[in-house]
């Protein structure tokens, strides 16, 4: 009803009507190989989903969804299952962390920024594993200076944001990692952005759109960018 009444006042315009000018995307899709340890799980996982389906195993004790977020964490690292197992070095993570490394070499001399996408494993400060503090870790030995990666968690308020959505703009700050939540709508970052990764997908379609749209957007310098979907 609401939609109907707005409609007899507004007209709706979609992106592909408006041809704003922005960036031309070139999307890719970066398949890796499971490791042993990855393609053992999923068989475990496909068990306990057999299980879940035939009844034998109680809501509270296993479920669809717990299955399935373990499958998302998998996909994503295996270190998310279990913090013993070795780092593999064909992982999406080491993937990702590869095309970082080449991606801001190549826009050393014009300050390009790039954006990470990832709604699991989030910092949490405690020691943890996690893939945030992984990828900065690497991404530092790698020879990246420190003060040009951030966590969009570090900025927890709105002025602390505005400062590194600032830093980001004028190339002080290259790398910049996020959840969908906290760096989808609002996130005007666009000037200088090159690449967006996507290392896990978002429960939702409109989550991509909203990680996309920070960089296919009007005010980005860059006539061609990239979107890096990984999967394992």
């Amino acid at each position: 009803e609401l939609m109907n009444m707005f409609k007899e006042v507004a007209d709706i315009k979609t992106s592909d009507q408006l041809h704003l000018p922005v960036p031309e995307a070139r999307f890719e899709t970066v398949v890796v190989q499971p490791s042993e340890h990855q393609q053992a799980m999923v068989a475990e996982l496909s068990e306990r989903a057999a299980a879940v389906h035939s009844g034998v195993v109680d809501p509270s004790v296993d479920n669809m969804l717990k299955i399935t977020s373990d499958g998302r964490k998998l996909g994503l690292d295996q270190r998310l299952m279990n913090p013993l197992l070795p780092d593999d070095p064909n992982s999406k993570l080491n993937a990702c962390v590869r095309n970082v490394l080449r991606i801001y070499e190549e826009g050393q001399s014009d300050k390009l920024t790039q954006l990470l996408f990832c709604d699991l494993s989030t910092p949490k400060n405690d020691g943890t594993f996690n893939v945030y503090e992984d990828i900065r870790a690497k991404l530092i030995q790698s020879g990246v200076p420190e003060e040009e990666i951030a966590f969009i968690h570090d900025a927890d308020t709105e002025a602390k944001k505005k400062d590194l959505f600032a830093k980001v703009r004028t190339g002080q700050v290259r790398v910049l990692l996020g959840s969908t939540q906290k760096m989808g709508a609002g996130t005007n970052v666009q000037d200088r952005l090159v690449a967006v990764h996507h290392l896990d997908v978002g429960w939702r379609p409109a989550d991509m759109t909203q990680r996309n749209g920070r960089i296919i957007r009007q005010g980005n310098r860059n006539k061609e960018v990239q979107v890096y979907q990984y999967v394992t």
